[in-house]
């Protein structure tokens, strides 16, 4: 699965969320209005988000593609559908 992934780019990304993390978990500690906590959570999500819109774009390039031309196509169609349904549960 690691071929069909952006790598580089995913790690990126969830280092900078991991900082997002971070700072709210200290914003909890500094007593940050609850509102700010809401917002700075808002973009951690957001930004989890686009990291699944890279893995699926990736099984969508890489997976799917391949499995349709070489594979087995029910299987592969099978194997898309749960990923996106898995997508979609994240939003």
């Amino acid at each position: 699965m690691r071929q069909c992934m952006d790598g580089d780019n995913l790690h990126r990304r969830l280092k900078k969320i991991i900082g997002q993390v971070q700072a709210i978990d200290r914003m909890i500690d500094e007593d940050v209005p609850c509102e700010e906590i809401l917002s700075q959570l808002n973009a951690a999500k957001s930004a989890l988000n686009g990291c699944g819109k890279v893995v699926l774009e990736g099984h969508i390039k890489h997976c799917v593609r391949d499995g349709i031309e070489h594979g087995d196509a029910e299987k592969t169609i099978e194997s898309f559908t749960k990923a996106v349904e898995r997508f979609a549960n994240m939003q």
